[in-house]
């Protein structure tokens, strides 16, 4: 089963902890992310807008899902890493990607707007991915 994913959501993948905006979103998440770490051949594909990940995200807070500022970051985040709209490969091959172009210093200029990133979680995920070039075990 391909795995539809929006451009910031590939950061997102690499610093989450377990932690997010409700349980649902939380469980989505987290069955997301551990069949990228378990079967790191998962096909993923780039999509824009709204996402496998988006589609759980809490009815009752303000989405932010369909914000302009998003679908920037979307796409800056794509052109740092050389991937576009439509692109299909391997989940490894796209942490592959991202840990020969992307540096946890860049999270500051990409993601400055984004309320996660003062946590520093996605900066130790971009370091993580570089060093072993595979997803971490989630913390129990």
């Amino acid at each position: 089963m391909n795995i539809r994913l929006r451009g910031h959501h590939l950061f997102c993948l690499l610093g989450y902890r377990g932690k997010g905006y409700s349980e649902g979103f939380c469980v989505n998440m987290t069955a997301v992310y551990e069949q990228l770490r378990q079967q790191p051949d998962t096909v993923i594909e780039i999509i824009d807008g709204p996402d496998d990940i988006c589609k759980a995200f809490p009815t009752d807070k303000p989405s932010h899902c369909q914000n302009k500022s998003v679908y920037q970051k979307d796409y800056a985040i794509l052109q740092e890493v050389g991937l576009t709209i439509g692109s299909v490969a391997k989940w490894s091959d796209v942490c592959e990607t991202v840990a020969s172009r992307i540096v946890p210093d860049d999270i500051n200029r990409l993601c400055s707007d984004c309320p996660w990133q003062p946590y520093g979680m996605c900066q130790e995920g971009i370091g993580h991915i570089r060093e072993s070039r595979e997803l971490r075990e989630l913390p129990s």
